[in-house]
Formats: structure tokens, sequence, C-alpha cells
């Protein structure tokens, strides 16, 4: 017997609104259902993962997920939730956006699968770009009421909003092209539903609309969406200082990443497990209840980081990730330093203090190097021999055993950086030019 698709979203806490007879029509037959995804950037980033995850969901429950990458709709912007338009992208990067896209997906989808369910990937620019306006006005224009594009809540906020430039004519004809894309896919790959974030409501409900009243009233189209995801103060989850947390590991390292989930509070660690990972209820309710006992091991942080962590990157990152992690705790080795590369190293140590050192210094004596005005990582030369003779002072997670060890070009990390260390938990990081 197959799982329930919507029984498994409504305890994960990944179902906001569904339309009657959704799930009956998902106990019913295997159903076709889409999510779209906006392609203008070569990476998703963790807020997309939930309808990612869902469609995860919806393929191992039996059904065939196909994500549509928004290459039309995305040369437009979306009014939803938006109060300014996007940039519009070229085709060329568009496509460059796809591949990038669908490699990250193929990590969370089966898109070799055997059988009717495996996934697919479609991008709308495909049956749109030759689409002539006169075209769309006579086939979906006219069956769809200003009056109704109106009403809808995302159109409403921005024609009440406080933007001086209002909503232009191209956004206000989003909704269409977003119910073009429904009619289409219903009736060249027999799909019957649509998901996405719970701000897509209006846009997927006019799809539906387009579809019954193109094909009549027994054409069978659905929609459901999952909630926004928030944290529990109600901030915007998956912002970090830095801006978006991406799924490219050139954009956000695999310890950055790492490090995100690792940090969420008790209460977002508790929903996120849910959401973002594939852990069965069981699984999960003992994880919830260990947690409980004692809050401070912080059991659910470190599987929701190690699973995200496996699941986006892979299970050599996840290592990587850890060890990067314990040279700030003091547990990593002069050979953890040199096998980071310079990205995550950089990542770890983003808030020490930095300093620049001229490369023709080298070759002096460390109390020399360390005690410069320019690179104040000891308040005296004084200072720094008395830590060194206590123990208390590392170069590249080695102890110092001599104030007045030379310094060389052998010892600079990926031939650039110098890690001084003074005590347990002050770093300092070196760059040497």
């Amino acid at each position: 017997m197959k799982k329930n698709f919507v029984e498994e979203l409504r305890w994960r806490g990944m179902l906001a609104q569904i339309m009657p007879g959704t799930e009956e029509l998902l106990q019913k037959e295997m159903v076709t259902a889409y999510l779209g995804t906006d392609p203008t950037a070569d990476s998703l980033h963790i807020g997309h993962l939930c309808g990612i995850m869902m469609l995860r969901h919806l393929q191992r429950c039996g059904h065939k997920p196909i994500i549509l990458v928004g290459g039309a709709t995305g040369m437009i912007g979306d009014p939803s939730g938006k109060s300014q338009e996007r940039n519009l992208l070229d085709t060329e990067t568009l496509y460059h956006n796809q591949e990038c896209i669908k490699r990250q997906v193929s990590k969370f989808l089966d898109f070799d699968a055997e059988g009717e369910n495996k996934a697919e990937m479609v991008n709308n620019y495909d049956w749109m770009k030759d689409f002539s306006f006169l075209d769309f006005a006579r086939t979906v224009g006219k069956h769809i009421t200003v009056n109704y594009m109106m009403a809808k809540e995302s159109v409403q906020q921005r024609l009440n909003g406080t933007s001086r430039d209002g909503l232009s004519f191209t956004e206000f004809t989003y909704q269409l092209l977003q119910g073009y894309d429904f009619l289409h896919l219903y009736q060249t790959k027999g799909c019957k539903m649509q998901m996405g974030g719970n701000d897509q409501w209006g846009n997927m409900t006019t799809g539906t609309e387009l579809i019954r009243r193109t094909l009549g009233n027994e054409a069978e189209a659905y929609a459901l969406t999952c909630p926004l995801i928030t944290k529990a103060d109600g901030k915007k989850f998956g912002k970090t200082e830095s801006g978006n947390v991406w799924l490219d590991p050139k954009r956000t390292t695999p310890y950055s990443f790492y490090q995100f989930w690792l940090n969420v509070s008790d209460d977002d660690a508790e929903r996120y497990i849910k959401i973002f990972t594939s852990l069965d209820r069981d699984t999960i309710e003992a994880l919830v209840a260990e947690h409980k006992q004692d809050p401070g091991m912080r059991v659910l942080q470190k599987r929701l980081a190690d699973e995200v962590t496996t699941m986006v990157h892979s299970k050599e990152d996840l290592d990587m990730a850890k060890e990067a992690s314990s040279i700030l705790f003091g547990k990593g080795t002069k050979d953890t330093l040199r096998k980071l590369d310079e990205a995550t190293l950089l990542s770890i140590f983003e808030g020490v203090p930095h300093f620049t050192l001229d490369k023709s210094l080298l070759g002096q004596p460390a109390v020399e190097l360390v005690t410069r005005d320019d690179v104040k990582v000891f308040a005296s030369t004084g200072e720094m021999r008395k830590l060194v003779q206590g123990g208390g002072v590392s170069l590249n997670k080695e102890k110092l055993t001599a104030f007045d060890r030379t310094v060389s070009a052998d010892d600079l990390i990926d031939g650039k950086y110098l890690l001084v260390q003074r005590g347990k938990k002050n770093y300092f990081l070196i760059t040497v030019k």
C-alpha cells in the first residue's frame, strides 16, 4: 500500500491549503503533479527546499513529479509577495540556470526511475516562445475576467502598496501565464495537480479555473500549497547576514551550510527536521523525545545538519564540514587545516581578526611578525614570549615551542595564510601577499 501523500505532508507540517477532492484523487490513481521554480539564478537556495521536498515525497508516494523551470515567466516577474519586478534574463542565461538547477534537483528526485512516475523537468519558455499575443488573447484571455484577476490578493497588495511604480501590465498578466502552464501540462502530460508555496495560491487557482473554463467542468484539476517557512521568531527563513543560504557549494560552502542547520533554535529544529529530511515519523519522534531529555546535547540540530548536508552535498562534504567545525573548538590538527579548501578556511574564520603581511617579511622570527603595529596579535614581544613558554600559542594548529622560530613560505596554508591561535579561543588569520 502506497503512503498517503497528503497525510505525509500533514504530519510534517508541510500542508497549508488544499482544494476539495485532491486527497481523494491521490488515493484513487497515480497523479502527475508539477511545481514551478524561478530560474533567475544558477542555484536554488534553501528557501526552495520545502517545495523540492514536496516533490520528493510525491514521488516516494508513487506519483509523478514535474519540476517546471519558469524560463518564460522568469523573464517577466511574479507580483506575489514582491514589491519590485525581477531583472529580465536572456535565453542563454536561462538555459544555463536550468541545467544547474536540474543537477541540484537530481539529488532529490529520480529522473531515471523505471516506470511511469520518473521525474521530469520542463521549461515553459519552450511552449511560450512561439505563442503570439493574439493567440494568447484568444486562447487564454477570453476565459478569465479582469474582475477575477483583480480580486487576487497578490494583485491587491501591489495596487494598494506603497510602491510608486504600482503594478505593470506585464506582471498583471503573470497569473494568466502561470495558469496557461497548468493547462498546457494538463493537455500534454495529463498533469492534474499543481503545488507550490502558499503565496502562489491565487496563481494556482487561476490555473484550475482556466482548465475548467477551457475544457469543461468535468476536467479534474487541483492545487495544494505548503506554508511559507519562517523561523520561530517570525523572521524570514534561510537568510543570514551574508544573504541567502545557497545549495551551490561555490556560493555557500558545505561548512557554512552545515553550520546554518546546526545553529537553528530548538523549536525550529523540531519543525525543520520534519520538513527538510526524509526521516520517517517514528525516527523523528524518537529524536524529539531524546532531545527534550537533554537539549544541551542538541541531538535534533546535529541530525538535521547531518541529513540535509548529506542530501544537498555529499557524505564527504559532511565529514569535511565536521572536521572544519572541530578546528574552532581546538580539536583540529595541522593536517585537518591543510586539507581545507580556501573558501571553507575563510568561512570558518570569517569572524576572527584578519591581518595582511607582506611576503618579503617571511624568513623572520615569529615574534617579529606577530607583534608589528600592522599585525597586532600580541601587545608586546614580552607577552608573546611568556605565552609561548606556557604552551599558549599555536601556529597553524601546532604548538609554537620557540618564540623566535623562523616563519617561512613552507608554513603558509594554500600558499598565502597563517593561522595564529592565542590561548584556547582567540584566533587570528594572516594573509601573506
